[in-house]
């Protein structure tokens, strides 16, 4: 006759069977191929031994389900960035990256020495104006298309239209009144230049629809 094995007394445990589920018990003993589970309530299962694939003591931690993967944030995207947005401000994607390379020639860090601030050159107050972090690619050319319609939308009816609006972008809209059209700052005669000529460039050079 085949003795019975006992487990040592201790903290109650599970038996571990090869389903997957796990039966408490306060202790287990095996006789031959045979396991008894002597349960809390005072009852007593028995099983195959080979339908027990481990005991755990009851202080065991079951290991944490894989974590879900981290979403992958999409990297900034420039060209979707200016896309979207110029079209949500009905402006020509053109214009706005001919003032982003004339200002900032794409370096979304540059800070100019009068303070303006990343790819569209904005100034701390006129961020905050428009409620943007300048420091943020996406926000800064938010603001800065958003400003810009702004100033197209201020001299709307005016034949110098653009320029008129280029010039307040760089000067401010004070000098434009103040002079009563493109001021005569050599920077802001440059800056008007450069962002036509590249703007007429690129629509020019752009596939047609």
């Amino acid at each position: 006759m085949a003795l019975a094995v006992a487990a040592p007394a201790a903290a109650a445990e599970y038996a571990v069977l090869e389903t997957g589920f796990r039966i408490r018990a306060e202790r287990h003993e095996q006789a031959g191929q045979r396991v008894r589970l002597f349960l809390d309530n005072g009852g007593v299962i028995e099983f195959p031994a080979a339908q027990i694939i481990a005991f755990e003591t009851e202080d065991y931690v079951a290991p944490a389900p894989p974590a879900s993967p981290t979403p992958v944030e999409k990297p900034f995207d420039l060209n979707e960035a200016v896309k979207a947005i110029a079209e949500a401000h009905h402006l020509p994607e053109a214009l706005v990256h001919s003032v982003i390379a004339t200002e900032s020639a794409y370096d979304p860090a540059a800070i100019s020495v009068k303070g303006a601030i990343g790819l569209m050159q904005l100034m701390p107050d006129t961020a905050r104006e428009l409620a943007v972090n300048p420091h943020d690619p996406g926000e800064n050319v938010q603001g800065g298309v958003s400003y810009l319609k702004q100033l197209l939308e201020r001299y709307a009816g005016s034949k110098n239209q653009l320029v008129l609006a280029l010039a307040a972008y760089n000067a401010g809209p004070g000098a434009v009144e103040r002079y009563r059209g493109l001021p005569p700052y050599a920077e802001t005669h440059a800056f008007v230049r450069r962002v036509i000529e590249r703007f007429l460039l690129l629509a020019d050079t752009r596939p047609a629809e």
